[in-house]
């Protein structure tokens, strides 16, 4: 067996499960999750429709690079949404399977296994496919801990150039998944000088994207800011983006990576034999939704009336503030002289609320979790779930303040 695989840890999702064995919610209470990032708004009817419609796609064997109509819609997209200049969508566009599998993929693709010292880059805390990826590419994780002090940004000047030195993947989440937080321009440009000083290859998550709420100012991309700062060759990064929030279909598995187009054309090689070319089917279905905004402005609509209720009746009695971006909560519960496993656990018995621990979604990394003391909220369910939900959160919370 793969020695690497030792050094996974369980999902978050498996520790949760452990930590409510033996709970019994209340009977009289129905079940609300807002622990999983699972987008649970209608899926377009579009969608649905173009997918029936190309169901003949299945009598034919995808190819590892997508159709033309395909690419040339998620390059349209592209130049659309970041103002960019003219994508190539032969050379600079591949369709993936989730964000989520190209996540993983990538890092087995661009890591040089031959050195033992070398390091991956990842905010902390993270979605876990960037550790895992780490590991099983032959590389260890090096973590920047994103605190409530630095207002969750990723602090790259405290990185040791001895480390830069052996980092050969940078892993960024913006907007982050669970802080919400944005990187900003000059963040970027740190970002960019330091790739070029030091050779390593920025990968971009940016699933969360289409998810905000200023109209005015939507969310800087990794393509966007290379283009603005004078670096339109896209050099060492490349984005990775997804369907499964933007347009509320998880379960078609549909993204793409845009970016540095040597890189990419090593990645189409190793994906030739990774096996995992698109259906044309939900090929056809993606191309229809790249072409569509009327659905994503609806879609934001939605959370946005979410987070315009929800926000204040949480901030009451948790620490937290609206994100920059995404639809989760990133709340602190640390005051209420609970641990957020605790918090997590009593709100499931008590309540039968469902939120993630923060310390599940960090590693301890420079003498801290930067998790703990937090909980993710995923505001997901419809606006009368999340009402009722944020109700019994306040409640809750306001019986251990008073204990305290």
């Amino acid at each position: 067996m793969n020695p690497h695989l030792q050094s996974l840890h369980p999902y978050p999702f498996e520790k949760l499960r452990k930590l409510f064995e033996g709970i019994v919610p209340p009977a009289g209470l129905a079940p609300i999750r807002l622990s999983i990032g699972e987008p649970q708004h209608a899926t377009p009817a579009l969608i649905r429709q173009a997918l029936v419609d190309n169901l003949d796609g299945l009598a034919s064997y995808p190819t590892t690079q997508g159709s033309d109509a395909l690419r040339q819609s998620i390059a349209s997209w592209l130049e659309r949404r970041f103002g960019l200049p003219k994508i190539d969508p032969a050379t600079q566009v591949l369709p993936v399977n989730g964000s989520r599998e190209a996540l993983f993929a990538f890092a087995q693709c661009v890591i040089d296994g031959t050195r033992p010292d070398a390091l991956v880059l990842c905010p902390n805390p993270f979605y876990q496919i960037y550790e895992g990826a780490a590991y099983l590419a032959g590389a260890q994780p090096y973590f920047i801990n994103n605190l409530p002090a630095d207002r969750f940004a990723s602090d790259f000047s405290s990185v040791p150039e001895a480390t830069w030195q052996r980092i050969q993947l940078v892993y960024v989440c913006s907007p982050g998944n669970p802080t919400g937080k944005l990187l900003s321009l000059p963040e970027w440009q740190q970002l960019f000088e330091l790739s070029d000083r030091y050779g390593f290859i920025i990968a971009a998550d940016e699933c969360y994207s289409e998810i905000y709420f200023d109209d005015e100012h939507p969310p800087i991309g990794g393509l966007e800011a290379a283009h603005r700062l004078g670096r339109s060759d896209f050099r060492n990064i490349v984005m990775f983006s997804s369907l499964s929030k933007r347009s509320n279909v998880p379960g078609m598995r549909s993204g793409f990576v845009a970016g540095d187009a040597a890189i990419l054309k090593r990645f189409l090689l190793y994906r030739t034999y990774h096996g995992c070319a698109m259906s044309p089917s939900v090929q056809a279905a993606s191309a229809a939704a790249w072409n569509d905004e009327a659905h994503v402005i609806e879609n934001r609509r939605l959370y946005r009336e979410k987070f315009d209720v929800i926000t204040p009746m949480i901030a009451a009695h948790l620490h937290v503030e609206l994100p920059d971006a995404g639809f989760y909560l990133w709340a602190g519960v640390a005051h209420l002289g609970v641990s957020d496993t605790e918090f997590a656990r009593r709100l499931q018995a008590e309540y039968n609320v469902t939120v993630l621990p923060g310390s599940l979604l960090a590693r301890e990394a420079h003498g801290v979790n930067p998790g703990a003391g937090f909980v993710r909220i995923a505001l997901v369910a419809d606006l009368a779930e999340c009402v009722e939900a944020a109700s019994r959160i306040a409640t809750f919370a306001q019986q251990l303040s008073n204990n305290s």
